[in-house]
């Protein structure tokens, strides 16, 4: 992905977790598993304790240059083998070394340091969206009352807020966070089960060692092997995938509203043109909704690795090592990227209350035909209504001036936006209210 370009890299800035799906980031967590494997092991006497602590000491000291292992993971279609043998090699030890990896197969090590890696960006993520919830939060609280028009299908619908906005692209953020904690045990697990899931290579000791490496790297136990069940990569990947599409209505939105002849909201920082000097182009929704398009591709290709054939599949886990670490450097650069614009974002009442008045007073027709409505039935009342705004509309006059004319008894505060804004307000407040006590 472009995010890991140094010239495209701030562009599509992952902030903290764009070290997380590097190599070295990989090699690191892995060589953390066999440590701590052969720590436990140690500990329950299924390898010598004396190996076991020179085992964890060295996988905490030992640097592996991820070069050296491109050709054994060509050969051997997995990283693990050409992992453990250059351990082995930098240990110096052979009387210890010879138990690096005791009992393991390769995707216990491998999947089991996708999931410490994955805890640091669910993390990264939840930081990140929480603060995007604040400054929403705050935005909605500040523009409660502030007015402007909704618009459904593209056109001028009937009058809203800002605040109440701000508020929907706030609460699936804020959601997603709520998620987290019901989401991280179910799927942040230990994998330690063996070359085909039954553990037959670590003895009888196979149920407290993988209880003993999860307690150590701080994972849930499953109690099971889950090589050839992907569910919990797959329940990250709809969390990731909902994310993505929150963000990219975000971004849309954002996109529409900042856009010439329309401009009610003004973005922190804009980009500029190589030959338009007037250009103030919005950058960072740009970048946000192109990293949340490659974020649900990636999840699109990764539910196709979900249903590995029989006790392992090849394929599937290459197609998981293709898509996932881009889907989740798309998905923190995304939300990295969406807190700065939160951050930094600023509505402008005049243009809002602008949109409002440029249609001719349209967006108060739906309530013009309920007030008819009081003096004939809601039917013959709508086809008054419509007929007035295509008459304000034909003829360039404010719908106001026209149902006064046509209806003199219609109460003239009909037709200001403090009077039809529902629970416009109320949204946009109870969403301020819900991010508060979050933060509490």
């Amino acid at each position: 992905m472009s995010g890991t370009s140094t010239l495209y890299g701030r562009l599509f800035a992952a902030g903290e977790g764009a070290r997380l799906f590097t190599d070295a980031a990989e090699l690191r967590a892995m060589l953390l598993v066999e440590g701590a494997l052969a720590q436990v092991q140690g500990r329950l006497g299924v390898i010598p304790e004396t190996a076991g602590a020179a085992i964890h000491r060295a996988s905490l000291e030992v640097t592996l240059d991820p070069a050296a292992l491109a050709e054994p993971t060509r050969r051997n279609g997995v990283t693990v083998p050409g992992l453990v043998a250059a351990f082995r090699e930098a240990m110096g030890a052979p009387e210890h070394a010879q138990y690096v990896h005791w009992g393991a197969t390769s995707q216990d090590i491998q999947d089991t340091a996708l999931m410490l890696r994955l805890r640091q960006a669910l993390t990264l993520a939840e930081t990140a969206l929480a603060e995007t919830a604040g400054a929403l939060g705050a935005l909605a609280e500040a523009h409660a009352e502030t007015p402007m028009a909704a618009r459904t299908y593209g056109q001028v619908a009937t009058p809203t807020s800002f605040g109440a906005v701000a508020a929907g692209w706030g609460w699936p953020l804020l959601e997603l966070v709520e998620e987290l904690e019901a989401l991280r045990p179910r799927c942040l697990w230990v994998s330690l089960s063996g070359a085909a899931g039954t553990g037959a290579a670590l003895g009888a000791m196979a149920a407290d060692t993988r209880a003993g490496l999860a307690a150590a790297l701080g994972l849930e136990d499953p109690g099971r092997s889950w090589h050839a069940d992907r569910g919990p990569v797959l329940r990250l990947e709809g969390w990731a995938e909902r994310l993505a599409a929150a963000l990219g209505k975000f971004a849309e939105d954002l996109l529409l509203m900042t856009q010439s002849g329309l401009a009610e909201l003004r973005l922190g920082e804009t980009g500029g043109s190589s030959t338009m000097p007037q250009k103030a182009n919005p950058v960072g929704p740009s970048a946000l909704l192109a990293l949340t398009r490659k974020a649900r591709a990636e999840a699109a290709l990764l539910a196709q690795a979900g249903s590995p054939r029989q006790n392992r599949d090849g394929a599937a886990w290459f197609t998981e090592w293709l898509a996932l670490p881009e889907l989740w450097r798309a998905t923190l650069a995304a939300a990295h990227g969406a807190r700065e614009i939160a951050g930094t974002l600023a509505p402008d009442p005049g243009a809002m209350a602008a949109g409002l008045a440029a249609s001719g007073g349209a967006p108060y027709a739906e309530a013009l035909s309920f007030a008819l409505a009081g003096e004939m039935p809601r039917p013959e009342a709508q086809a008054e209504a419509s007929r007035l705004a295509a008459e304000a509309a034909a003829r360039g006059r404010p719908l106001a001036e026209l149902a006064r004319a046509a209806h003199p008894g219609l109460d003239p505060a009909l037709f200001t936006p403090a009077r039809q804004l529902g629970q416009a307000p109320a949204e946009a407040r109870a969403f301020a209210a819900a991010v508060a006590r979050r933060g509490a």
